[in-house]
């Protein structure tokens, strides 16, 4: 997302937290045309494979300063260019300090590891800084904690070009003038691998998945044991008697009518293929679910739903490996033909605590459609998924999904830390920072989420 500003552990329980984690579109500034070839990147590279077996790596590559004359004056540039060799499906740029924005822009072209063509210079969300988890919380000041872009879904490639182009902020000058900012110390570019596709949903709970079978994969399973058998790769969908009759086994009895909606059907962590040993052990929890915050994951539109699980994996990677989260920033992920599939580690009924709005992750929950809605608008079975996700996870804390509530601030760079602010119960990220997240197309459609999300719990 782009800003325009700039937890403790627990043990599963039904009250408990969520954060989430991307959103942005690209940067409208032109950049003259350049030439299609950047500095070669240095021999000396960070390769970060699986540690449990899982295939999927990523490789961290370090910029260069480009050597090339500017037509603009002397703006600040990096780049590296890797022509072949590699084999990559996200991309990203990262930096040695979270608090450091970079101002500028960053575009990457990718060859194609099927054809061997190379794609148009495309943008790459900078302003990523309105994700994360909140100040002062210990997986915000761990020391792995790196500034980021938004990653970027690209597909299957094996060669790529990225340049960053630091960017003045002076409207009335002349651009050959203009001061620019330096670059964030510490630039890289980062390679995701996915690996390979996890099994479908469906498949045996016992067919072999090299890497998965590990304590913290049997922790993260056994964390929905309550509303699924051990080792699920799904979460079956529910009718609305049936998921009333949960409710009461979870919460005990319930006065009056219940207002939830149907469960809906949840890819689980070991459904996309998880590596487990990538995240920290445990997870961290909230008291409850106040609030969501629906984002967008401003890593592009061009895949199709049979790549989600590689999408996830990538987006999860680049979040624990690369950024240097304790996990994959949202709850929840939606794609655009409305699977729901289950984000951060800790239970999908639970409050799990997420880091995907910036000072409001506390007592919320994150929701990140897969794709980039700045421009494009997101499908209607999206947008459904959305609702029905919200009206049965609202639905176990009680909350009306058209209603408003009241979150306190940590800290961002809209409301100061410990100010209460009056939130719609299903908002935008952009309610809670100063950002386009989660895109203006689909921020116009959580007025439907919220009608829809209504009429699912019988309201």
């Amino acid at each position: 997302m782009r800003g325009f500003l700039t937890s403790s552990l627990g043990v599963p329980s039904l009250a408990a937290p969520s954060i989430g984690v991307a959103c942005a579109t690209a940067l409208a500034l032109p950049l003259p045309a350049l030439p299609a070839t950047a500095v070669p990147a240095q021999p000396s590279t960070a390769v970060r494979p699986s540690d449990s077996g899982v295939p999927g790596r990523t490789r961290s590559l370090p910029l260069a300063p480009l050597s090339r004359e500017r037509v603009l004056g002397s703006a600040p540039e990096q780049g590296v260019y890797r022509p072949s060799g590699e084999r990559f499906s996200l991309v990203g740029v990262v930096w040695d300090d979270p608090d450091t924005e970079l101002r500028g822009r960053v575009q990457v072209r990718t060859r194609s590891a099927g054809t061997g063509t190379w794609s148009g210079w495309q943008d790459v969300e900078t302003h990523n800084a309105d994700h994360g988890a909140d100040p002062g919380t210990p997986e915000r000041e761990a020391r792995r904690v790196r500034g980021a872009t938004a990653p970027l879904w690209v597909g299957d490639s094996d060669g790529v070009d990225v340049r960053v182009r630091a960017v003045g902020g002076g409207a009335q000058r002349s651009p050959a003038v203009e001061p620019k900012p330096p670059l964030p110390a510490g630039l890289h570019l980062e390679l995701v691998d996915p690996g390979e596709e996890a099994p479908p949903p469906g498949a045996p709970a016992d067919a072999p998945r090299t890497g998965l079978d590990t304590d913290a994969a049997r922790a993260a399973s056994a964390a929905n044991t309550g509303i699924a058998h051990f080792g699920a790769r799904e979460i079956p969908a529910l009718g609305k008697r049936a998921t009333e009759r949960e409710l009461a086994r979870l919460q005990g009895p319930v006065r009056g009518k219940p207002h939830i909606g149907s469960r809906p059907r949840i890819v689980t962590r070991r459904g996309w293929g998880a590596d487990e040993s990538l995240r920290e052990p445990g997870f961290a929890y909230s008291k409850q679910i106040k609030a969501v915050f629906v984002h967008h994951t401003a890593s592009g539109n061009n895949y199709a739903c049979s790549q989600t699980p590689s999408v996830i994996r990538s987006i999860y990677r680049y979040h624990v490996t690369s950024t240097g989260w304790r996990d994959i920033g949202y709850n929840f992920l939606v794609d655009k033909c409305g699977t729901v599939y289950e984000g951060r580690a800790g239970g999908v009924a639970k409050a799990v605590l997420g880091a995907h709005t910036l000072g409001f992750n506390g007592n919320s929950m994150g929701i990140g459609v897969i794709g980039t809605y700045g421009a494009t608008k997101p499908s209607s079975a999206a947008v459904r998924a959305v609702a029905r996700l919200t009206a049965w996870k609202l639905g176990l804390y009680g909350t009306n999904p058209r209603g408003k509530t009241y979150l306190t601030s940590g800290g961002g760079n809209l409301y100061p830390k410990g100010k209460k602010v009056r939130l719609n119960v299903i908002s935008g990220h952009r309610d809670g920072f100063a950002t386009e997240c989660p895109g203006k197309r689909l921020y116009a459609k959580l007025g439907t989420a919220r009608s829809g999300a209504a009429r699912y719990q019988g309201r």
